[in-house]
């Protein structure tokens, strides 16, 4: 495996290799749900680039960029296990320079959930997605869906911008209990670790009530507001369709389900796809 710290390094490491090139951009702390990308990546390409680059334009003031878990040397271990090609790890100043241009996340789907809790993350977001994408010269990109926000802005900026890469949705990995695998996962302590099920357990409770004849989007958002008491704080519960556009019903096989909570320290996301 090739370790690239520069940009240099990276386009002399992808230079003599010929044929697909698969990537997966990520910011370490590497879990199994991290893993589960590279394997999907690594079956289905030639060649297997993995990024490491904690972001700093997608954090807001006051989240945790100084404190999100870094651990290079066990993420290149597991890099290194999993066949990976290349390891890309810039540092700041390769990916930055002191007047960038900017891309802006759009007006719409930009701006709500997520985008609405944490504004301007995404323009970051996207940002660094480019560059990684246009740098790694990949022929299909691999995201989890945990994330499906993000996403569907990727995928929506791949086609608005004409760009020549396949952007593949992956499944999300769970631990044995039903908690969506996350880097922030770390920071629970005590019991929050079991009132952070109740995330999972609020998508399960809505996935019965859908296969139950339930499509009644109000109806099913109440019942996940009853289960989801267990977290400190419900920052929102959304029902819409792939494009993220709101629903009254549930569109099977359109929908998906969403929520934000904060158990302890950490701000968990969860989702399912129905």
């Amino acid at each position: 495996m090739i370790i690239a710290r520069t940009i240099d390094e990276l386009q002399e490491a992808k230079r003599e290799r010929k044929g697909s090139i698969g990537f997966v951009p990520t910011m370490g702390a590497l879990h199994q749900g991290h893993l589960s990308l590279i394997q999907q990546a690594r079956k289905e390409n030639e060649h297997l680039i993995v990024s490491i680059f904690v972001n700093p334009t997608q954090f807001l003031e006051g989240e945790d960029l100084d404190s999100y878990p870094r651990k290079n040397e066990a993420d290149t271990k597991i890099c290194e296990l999993a066949g990976v090609d290349i390891l890309f790890m810039p540092n700041i100043d390769a990916m930055y320079e002191a007047d960038e241009l900017c891309i802006g996340a759009p007006a719409i789907r930009g701006y709500i959930l997520e985008g609405e809790k944490r504004p301007g993350h995404f323009d970051g977001m996207l940002q660094v997605v480019m560059k990684l994408l246009n740098l790694s010269g990949a022929t299909n990109a691999y995201f989890g869906k945990k994330d499906a926000q993000q996403l569907a802005l990727i995928t929506q900026m791949v086609r608005n911008y004409f760009m020549d890469v396949n952007i593949i949705p992956c499944e999300i990995v769970r631990d044995e209990r039903g908690l969506a695998l996350s880097s922030r996962n770390v920071y629970l302590q005590g019991d929050e670790k079991e009132r952070a099920l109740c995330l999972s357990r609020s998508l399960k409770r809505a996935t019965k009530m859908v296969m139950a004849g339930e499509l009644n989007v109000e109806t099913i958002k109440r019942e996940m507001f009853n289960v989801l008491k267990d977290a400190d704080k419900v920052e929102y519960v959304a029902i819409v369709d792939r494009a993220f556009n709101a629903l009254e019903e549930v569109e099977i096989g359109n929908t998906i389900i969403l929520v934000a909570a904060w158990v302890g320290k950490p701000r968990l996301i969860d989702n399912i796809w129905i």
